[in-house]
């Protein structure tokens, strides 16, 4: 008779190759984790976003004005998303002049959104739009500082990130934390135009 010769309970080397390729192409955590952290963060912004319409439509509500220095203010978010979008760009092609500048750029133009932002506020606040004077006043105010809150703790990696391009030279220990910086960037780029656009339809 014929001897069997595998082993059941030895692994078969072609599956354990095929799953070690698997689990290697896996994204790493960081990314897995931002993922995860966007889904909250947009569960969170369309609830948000629903309970404003809601709300709207009562009869308490009193629209405030438009001030101009929001579009402004837009237009330092989209060339913020920009620059971190060509620090990408410079990261992949292993290029630190066009990573430093893309940083750089974009977190000045993020900063100066949210100097921008506390400007509006106070515009608001010496017009007499007081926090609880009606329910329009609550939601932007509600709304601006949650995105801007976000946007904070995006610039807290931001600096993390610039700082680790500033010390090495080496592209490669930085370029996953660019493309995250980015990633997010662009998120909050996306939710605020959003926002704005249905805070400027009431």
């Amino acid at each position: 008779m014929p001897r069997i010769k595998a082993k059941s309970w030895m692994p078969v080397e072609g599956l354990v190759d095929d799953w070690q390729g698997r689990f290697s192409l896996a994204e790493p955590n960081e990314k897995f984790g931002l993922r995860v952290f966007l889904t909250v963060a947009t569960t969170l912004f369309l609830l948000l976003i629903v309970s404003y319409n809601v709300r709207m439509g009562l009869a308490d509500w009193r629209p405030l004005p438009d001030p101009s220095l929001l579009w402004a203010n837009t237009a330092a978010l989209i060339l913020s998303s920009f620059g971190l979008q060509y620090a990408k760009v410079g990261a992949d092609r292993s290029d630190l002049k066009a990573l430093r500048f893309g940083l750089l750029s974009g977190g000045v133009f993020a900063w100066a959104f949210l100097a921008g932002q506390a400007v509006v506020w106070e515009q608001l606040r010496t017009m007499g739009y007081f926090l609880d004077t009606n329910p329009a006043n609550s939601f932007f105010y509600l709304i601006t500082g949650l995105h801007g809150l976000h946007l904070l703790g995006g610039l807290v990696a931001w600096l993390k990130t610039s700082a680790k391009v500033l010390r090495n030279h080496d592209v490669n220990q930085v370029r996953l934390s660019v493309e995250l910086c980015t990633i997010y960037w662009h998120f909050l780029l996306v939710v605020w135009l959003v926002l704005f656009m249905m805070m400027l339809s009431t």
